[in-house]
């Protein structure tokens, strides 16, 4: 029985502070079949984040010039911003065999589950609401304004947790990082993947 020579498509979801970013990167670190993708949005850069390594930072314009030639696997708009994922980059590494991991929004998710059904859909919680306003508060990036409203986004997301294959509480990086390798692990052993030669 052989392996599908096909890489996974895995998709991150979850409010904003659960600590999505920081899986994505110990996660692109310690496994090195796994390729992040690499989304495009139109806010402005946080201070440390690179160019081409968090995310592309686009105009408006070009963001809507992107949906129009269909480049897009998913977008949407989150707290004022556009956000969208290159879809040609992805297609092209899971063809090459490699997994790739997609750290986006909800909206998102339900688009990528249309085009791509057998990804694997992982929503990452925080251990609860106080611990999720302290991350944010912790950035040292959003008002007041800001921070109440992504708290109230975060509890209407938490009722999409149902659509999603897997739930990880992220307490503790390492803990939530082994349990997602765990299911990595499981997916690529799951027989719809495999071919049924011997």
């Amino acid at each position: 029985m052989e392996e599908n020579k096909q890489g996974l498509l895995i998709v991150l979801s979850g409010p904003s502070g659960a600590g999505k970013g920081t899986l994505c990167k110990e996660l692109t670190r310690t496994l090195p079949n796994l390729q992040y993708s690499v989304s495009a949005t139109t806010r402005d850069p946080r201070p440390g984040e690179t160019e081409g390594k968090d995310y592309y930072f686009v105009s408006r314009e070009r963001f809507s010039e992107l949906i129009r030639q269909n480049q897009l696997l998913e977008h949407a708009e989150f707290c004022g911003s556009f956000y969208g994922t290159p879809q040609a980059a992805v297609e092209q590494a899971v063809n090459q065999g490699k997994d790739v991991i997609l750290e986006i929004e909800i909206r998102g998710a339900e688009q990528i589950r249309q085009k791509f059904p057998q990804g694997v859909f992982i929503f990452i919680v925080p251990p609860s609401l106080e611990e999720l306003k302290a991350r944010i508060k912790k950035r040292g990036t959003e008002t007041e304004d800001k921070i109440r409203q992504r708290l109230d986004k975060a509890t209407d997301e938490l009722h999409y947790v149902s659509e999603y294959d897997y739930v990880v509480v992220n307490d503790q990086v390492q803990t939530a990082v082994e349990k997602l390798k765990a299911i990595i692990t499981a997916e690529k052993c799951k027989v719809k993947r495999r071919s049924v030669e011997f």
